[in-house]
């Protein structure tokens, strides 16, 4: 099970959560069904693909491979 599919199973279970929450518990189980949704929503934008910190490692680990032209 990936990231994104053990988010999907967490925003299920806030859910249903929220639902049955009282006073003093619905805020913090709201607080953490919006980040969730925020992660979810950020990984599904990304289409698995690296994100931007991983494709600038990427690309200087290939520029520190690749021969010298001078």
């Amino acid at each position: 099970m990936g990231r994104l599919e053990k988010l999907k199973a967490l925003e299920q279970e806030l859910r249903a959560a929220m639902d049955t929450a009282d006073a003093r518990t619905l805020a913090p189980l709201a607080k953490q069904y919006r980040e969730t949704i925020r992660e979810i929503e950020e990984l599904e934008k990304d289409n698995g693909e690296l994100d931007e910190i991983a494709r600038i490692l990427a690309n200087r680990q290939a520029n520190a491979n690749a021969p010298d032209r001078t």
